[in-house]
């Protein structure tokens, strides 16, 4: 799957991750589809719950070895 921005998040733990991929995602267009490369374990759990609460849509997790590749989709923008 290709995709428009990739943050990496490679050695920061819970709850880094998700709180740099919220910080890229506000910053992309709806629509658009960021990669979180990651090796927080944790990860698994966190991106797709955080997609859910935010209204982005997850589109899946690849593992490559001890990293995490997380593919999400950036949903609309909501209503100040």
């Amino acid at each position: 799957m290709d995709w428009d921005d990739e943050l990496d998040a490679q050695g920061l733990l819970c709850p880094l991750p998700v709180l740099k991929a919220r910080k890229r995602l506000m910053s992309m267009a709806p629509g658009a589809v960021l990669r979180v490369v990651a090796t927080d374990r944790a990860s698994v759990i966190d991106m797709p719950h955080f997609c859910t609460q935010e209204g982005h849509t997850y589109l899946g997790c690849d593992e490559m070895g001890d990293t995490l590749a997380h593919i999400i989709r950036r949903g609309e923008a909501r209503p100040a």
